[in-house]
């Protein structure tokens, strides 16, 4: 074989490596909820019914969830890096330490739900099905989430993400550990602009397949280069109104 076509089936494998592990993602987060009693929408049907209330088995669930969710955002930054492959010094070793670091980010972030997930139940302000027990606190963590869409933070952690092209030239480092060290950057900020649309997953109920489909395409929009920038103000004042009309609702 041809170094040519090495380098084309390392290309292929490793594509396909991804999308593999986002479909047994979504397969394995589809059986969770089966076999947890709860419906796409994410409420309980029939009797058997299994919450999971413990932080081993939410950091599980969201381990899981971020490589459902947020390995699809992830798809312009590993083809961006792989350009550099052509026009820099970069290598396959480095694309997979970019992926790595990058899922490690997301993987703390789990850890990090997940611990405020089973406070929050022990506390009960969230129940067995993942979502808050009051409108008013849906109500404050929708309007949270839709003014987060007008922070400078929101604004630096998406341009990272929104622009991964000038990340990796602002930040190259070759080889493997570059990358690795590239990918933790990346999910860091990648961590800091999309957590919000994590959290709204107890507005909804964590194990709601119908949420997580749809906040995967908003985020996977947002990180497109042609109209990304142009979804962030909008969708803070949905969320915005969306909270507001949540707390009439709880008042009234």
């Amino acid at each position: 074989m041809t170094p040519a076509a090495l380098r084309l089936d390392l290309r292929s494998l490793s594509w396909i490596a991804v999308f593999a592990v986002i479909l047994v993602a979504w397969a394995a987060m589809f059986m969770m909820a089966r076999m947890s009693g709860i419906d796409v929408w994410g409420r309980p049907v029939g009797m058997n019914m299994m919450p999971m209330t413990q932080f081993g088995a939410l950091f599980g669930m969201w381990a899981i969830m971020m490589a459902a969710m947020m390995l699809p955002t992830m798809v312009p930054t590993l083809s961006t890096y792989e350009r550099l492959m052509v026009s820099a010094d970069g290598t396959r070793a480095g694309w997979f330490g970019v992926l790595l670091g990058y899922s490690v980010a997301w993987a703390v972030f789990a850890a990090v739900i997940a611990a405020v997930q089973a406070a929050l139940i022990a506390a009960g302000w969230v129940n067995d099905l993942g979502a808050l027990t009051s409108r008013l606190l849906t109500a404050a963590l929708l309007i949270a989430v839709g003014a987060f869409q007008f922070s400078r933070t929101k604004a630096v952690c998406h341009g990272r993400c929104h622009a991964p092209m000038t990340f990796f030239l602002g930040r190259w480092r070759a080889g493997f550990g570059g990358g690795l060290d590239m990918g933790l950057r990346m999910g860091g900020f990648c961590t800091l602009c999309c957590w919000g649309f994590m959290a709204l997953g107890f507005a909804a109920g964590t194990m709601s397949l119908l949420w997580m489909g749809a906040a995967t395409l908003f985020m996977v929009l947002e990180k497109l280069p042609a109209i990304g920038h142009r979804l962030i103000k909008p969708a803070g004042v949905i969320l915005i109104v969306a909270g507001c009309g949540a707390a009439a609702m709880s008042i009234l």
